[in-house]
């Protein structure tokens, strides 16, 4: 996607530390030499709670004028807002990139750069099951060959751009139907991308293999569940669940993304909501996907590498080991990035 002279950023405001995360987001984006529109949704859960549909209503239209959205922390009370607008959207990947970062502590001492493409639908969490009399219940488990395509497509696509290997990673060998449609599929779209090497991995392997291995995987391409898993076992690696970022994609039937939403791992940690100590990290690696996906990879670049500088010297949020609130550590962002650029 490229940049327009204005980039227009549907902005789904959350709960929390949503308007504290928000407020980081835009001390960054004032400092970029780019032209931003952000179009705000209010997506807090009085509103979504006295709102209904309408609160999906108004974010989808946004999303679809503008195809891109950044999303902040949301509380769930009675529907998953996250799984309303995936399912209006029509999102079929989610990517997670999980890298070490030099400053955040952590038991796993090797150094960490996964790419986890996930599947977004379907799988276990397709279906909430239903009893069987009293003592048994069942669920359907659904993969489907198009939003496996569209996922195996983004992740060969993604590894050929950095010169990564992709490997695919399910149980084929005991769900013989359903992950052996997905690795058909993923092995389909493989021989689109002679020069991308692929591998294909059993997933309980796979998870032992990441730790003991790390630098042989990169890209890994993974179905709705084994993605979870695999996300939160990269972020324990890492060191810190508030570093995770990811993107949220639905494709049109030329495999283009069409829409594009990118939010941080994190909850909206009611505990410390409004008292500037929260860790922007998340949101702030959520806004540097958004720029590399609108084709302004040096200024994505250019924040992400700011970002971990501050860290490393040790100027962080207490989380992290730091003694910066949230707003001295955004500035100390924007004042390395502020010095990247003028380079």
């Amino acid at each position: 996607m490229a940049s327009p002279a204005t980039l227009r950023i549907t902005e789904l405001r959350g709960d929390g530390i949503g308007p504290e995360l928000e407020a980081s987001v835009h001390q960054v984006a004032d400092s970029l030499p780019l032209a931003l529109d952000f179009q705000p949704v209010d997506w807090s859960l009085e509103r979504r709670e006295r709102d209904g549909d309408d609160a999906i209503d108004e974010a989808e239209a946004s999303m679809r004028r503008t195809r891109l959205a950044l999303k902040y922390p949301t509380v769930t009370r009675t529907r998953s807002p996250n799984r309303l607008i995936r399912r209006r959207c029509d999102f079929s990947v989610i990517y997670r990139p999980a890298a070490t970062i030099a400053g955040v502590d952590s038991n796993f001492k090797e150094k960490l750069d996964l790419h986890i493409v996930r599947v977004a639908t379907g799988g276990t969490y397709g279906d909430p099951g239903q009893s069987v009399g009293r003592d048994a219940a069942v669920s359907i488990r659904m993969v489907e060959r198009k939003p496996v395509e569209e996922a195996a497509t983004f992740a060969f696509e993604l590894a050929r751009r950095h010169g990564f290997p992709v490997t695919s990673s399910s149980k084929y060998t005991i769900q013989r139907v359903t992950d052996g449609l997905f690795e058909q599929v993923a092995r389909d779209v493989a021989q689109r991308y002679p020069d991308v090497p692929h591998s294909v991995e059993l997933f309980d392997a796979l998870l032992a293999k990441v730790i003991i291995k790390p630098d042989n995987y990169r890209v890994v391409l993974v179905l709705n569940e084994y993605g979870d898993f695999l996300s939160d076992l990269a972020s324990g690696l890492v060191g810190s669940l508030g570093t995770g970022a990811s993107g949220n994609f639905s494709f049109d039937a030329d495999h283009r993304v069409a829409i594009a939403l990118f939010d941080p791992a994190g909850g909206t940690a009611p505990d410390i909501a409004g008292k500037n100590i929260c860790n922007p990290t998340g949101i702030l690696l959520s806004f540097a996907m958004l720029l590399d996906h609108v084709e302004r990879r040096d200024l994505g670049t250019a924040l992400r590498q700011s970002l971990y500088s501050a860290i490393a010297d040790g100027e962080a949020t207490g989380d992290l080991g730091g003694a910066l609130n949230t707003t001295e550590f955004t500035r100390a962002v924007v004042d390395r990035l502020g010095d990247r650029l003028a380079v």
